[in-house]
């Protein structure tokens, strides 16, 4: 049998894959895809959409006074740690990326960091081996929260309104307090023994909790009171701080006054490319949601990607390995940046990236064993929460908050009435093991005092023609990247609605394990059948949902579309 040179094919591979570009540029640059009529709430001036139309709503009304997207982001953020306790939070921390009415873009990495006392084997027990719970349940899972100093910076730099204005409504919330939908009843019960067995029966979640019940969160409101007189420095330096620390001491915890005292949320450059005639603008490490959804998109992209179709085998399989690739190489590179070295621009390069798909098959499966990391080896949390904003004067605003785990370290700080996050589960106990997500950590995330996790958290900002077009986000630990970038897939090749795109059916494969995840009853199983036959490993296990996208899009005669995902409780504000 006659062999083919190597030489050759490589060749032949170049020409093949310059005449799809070549064709795919033309296709599209003659292509107009018309704009889908929205099918999602409509406003003309302003939108908020969020986890919680509590929060929508709050955020929606320092709007209408006048207040611009950062106070609304304020109000909105704080809003949350009491309409969705679930991720909502002060204990946690997040990301948000911005782009002004001018155009100006930015981003503000508050994301928790680990402990002073924090070290590389903290979470292994005597054999070497992790140990799950110390890193997931109770006060050693905690990072030092940075979600205070975030809204405190972005009231310095941006803000208009008094924080004293933008925190009231939170605290008449918490006073009044919140009805639990059948959604969130569902939630508390389902936690209820873990929060039992952190807490024991001392705090408000102690007891069963069912749909049209309300409520309060007095300790939180009198907290918010003394963030509102105090500033920033209460949460971190003053009596807030130091019931925080003590607290921690009693429970076992690592996070101490110093530990409060030396944190600062940090504003980073984004991560901007091209995806065709679209600007992509998303954030950069500690997030990985950037760069690897940067990496999805260029390695598609010479590909006719609206011509597969919605859904078809070809396209999930061509996404498939592009996201395969992309997670391999994120789960090996990216890390803290402040703290190591990460080849960006060399694993963004277009030759790379061309390099990484030269064995991609249309007719197979690549399994995932012969895919490592680029030449040149989980758990990551569901329970996030994220909202889209844009404002009368077109400023735009998408974040990205959590607890990382359903109410993070299921320790809840009854004096200071909130939930604290098992964040530094997020780091790699030890490279080459899975973390809750099924993420493989590798040594650019590993534990070290004072640095931050790695995060799948991806608050993205699109432009299209240079004007502003899409702002989008979800929760979903490890599936965050893939379920932001399907939804942008869905509004720009496939022609949907925001509110089409975000309640579309999604699927997820993230390197390993080696599987394509697919939602429950939304993917029909002659589909399925199709990639099993290629090769592919079916998630056959019932899986859960795939994210919650709250998304905006701007019409092209200016009127905001929300997309706000029924998957949730989530709700859009506007007017």
């Amino acid at each position: 049998m006659t062999q083919t040179n190597p030489i050759f094919h490589r060749l032949y591979r170049v020409l093949f894959l310059a005449l799809i570009s070549s064709y795919s540029f033309l296709h599209y640059a003659c292509k107009t895809n018309p704009e889908a009529a929205p099918t999602g709430v409509v406003h003309n001036n302003a939108m908020v959409v969020s986890a919680r139309i509590e929060a929508s709503r709050i955020g929606m009304e320092v709007l209408k006074k006048g207040g611009n997207a950062f106070d609304a982001m304020i109000a909105t953020e704080i809003a949350l740690a009491a309409a969705y306790p679930f991720a909502g939070n002060l204990g946690g921390g997040g990301f948000m990326v911005y782009r002004m009415a001018d155009g100006q873009t930015g981003t503000l990495d508050y994301r928790e960091k680990a402990p002073l006392a924090a070290h590389r084997d903290m979470y292994l027990d005597s054999l070497g081996n992790p140990d799950p719970k110390l890193s997931r349940i109770g006060a050693t899972a905690v990072g030092v929260p940075g979600t205070i100093a975030g809204i405190f910076a972005v009231h310095e730099k941006f803000g208009s309104l008094p924080m004293e204005e933008l925190l009231a409504p939170t605290i008449a919330l918490c006073e009044q307090g919140v009805v639990v939908t059948e959604k969130q009843a569902a939630r508390l019960e389902n936690y209820r023994d873990q929060i039992l067995e952190v807490n024991g029966d001392s705090t408000v979640f102690s007891n069963s909790c069912k749909p049209g019940d309300t409520l309060r969160y007095a300790a939180l409101a009198q907290t918010l009171r003394r963030i509102s007189e105090g500033g920033r420095d209460e949460f971190y330096m003053g009596e807030t701080a130091q019931v925080l620390s003590q607290f921690m001491k009693k429970r076992g915890g690592y996070i101490t006054m110093e530990d409060l005292a030396q944190y600062e949320a940090v504003w980073r450059d984004p991560v901007t490319f091209q995806y065709r005639d679209l600007n992509v603008i998303s954030m950069g490490p500690p997030s990985s949601g950037g760069i690897t959804m940067q990496q999805i998109l260029k390695m598609m992209e010479p590909y006719d990607v609206s011509d597969m179709g919605h859904h078809s085998a070809a396209g999930i399989q061509l996404f498939t390995e592009a996201a395969r690739r992309a997670y391999a190489d994120r789960n090996y590179y990216l890390g803290d940046p402040d703290f190591v070295e990460i080849p960006v621009s060399e694993i963004t390069d277009p030759d790379y990236l061309q390099e990484r798909m030269e064995n991609y098959n249309p007719l197979k499966d690549t399994p995932s064993e012969t895919i490592s990391k680029g030449e040149i080896a989980m758990y990551e949390s569901s329970e996030t929460t994220h909202y889209s904003i844009v404002d009368q004067f077109g400023n735009a605003i998408s974040a990205t908050t959590t607890l990382n785990g359903a109410y993070g370290s299921k320790l809840y700080v009854q004096e200071l009435g909130f939930f604290l996050n098992n964040e530094m589960d997020d780091f790699s106990a030890k490279p080459g093991e899975p973390n809750m997500f099924g993420l493989i950590g590798a040594e650019a995330n590993s534990i070290a005092p004072g640095k931050r996790m790695l995060s799948s958290m991806t608050p993205t900002i699109v432009e299209k023609d240079g004007e502003l077009w899409l702002v989008v986000g979800t929760p979903g630990g490890s599936t965050i990247i893939t379920a932001v970038t399907q939804t942008i897939l869905n509004v720009y090749e496939y022609g949907l609605s925001m509110q089409q795109a975000v309640e579309a059916p999604r699927f997820h494969h993230q390197w390993l394990p080696d599987m394509i995840i697919f939602e429950p009853e939304g993917f029909p199983e002659s589909l399925k059948d199709s990639l099993i036959t290629r090769g592919y490993i079916i998630n056959q296990d019932r899986t859960p949902i795939i994210g919650k996208v709250d998304a905006i899009r701007v019409l092209k005669d200016g009127r905001l579309e929300a997309g706000a995902d029924v998957r949730g409780d989530d709700a859009a504000s506007g007017f």
